[in-house]
């Protein structure tokens, strides 16, 4: 039988405790929908930039996310809260008035910052992991 060592975590590691992770994903809750409101109202006011800038948003968001905590969640959490935020700026109020007009670029919003989250979340290997690049098994 051989011993298991435990390594020091690396310099900005993944918090390991509980409280810590839950409070991180709290904030990336309030950031992911901070995000969705901030770049609702810059998304169509400088078409193209302002949508570009929107997405940089969403990805920073996102893939921080990941690296914030080492867990895929990290990712799934604010990208969830963006999208639920985005869903319900596109709602029309009785008064007719919505956030989003019915645009290309709040179409182009909705599809690119939801599949920026998919793919900041399904990383092959999340950020830091420590692993050497190579073969399964061998």
């Amino acid at each position: 039988m051989s011993a298991v060592r435990s390594t020091p975590p690396a310099p900005g590691a993944a918090p390991t405790s509980t409280p810590v992770r839950a409070v991180s994903y709290a904030v990336l809750a309030l950031l992911g929908i901070a995000v969705a409101a901030a770049g609702s109202l810059v998304q169509d006011g400088w078409f193209p930039f302002g949508l570009l800038l929107a997405l940089a948003g969403c990805v920073g968001l996102f893939y921080g996310g990941t690296v914030l905590t080492g867990t895929r969640a990290g990712a799934w959490v604010p990208s969830g809260a963006w999208l639920f935020t985005v869903l319900a700026l596109t709602m029309s109020r009785p008064e007719g008035d919505a956030v989003f007009p019915a645009t290309i670029g709040f179409y182009l919003f909705l599809l690119l910052g939801a599949m920026s989250g998919v793919m900041c979340a399904t990383l092959p290997r999340l950020p830091g992991d420590g692993g050497t690049p190579g073969r399964l098994g061998g």
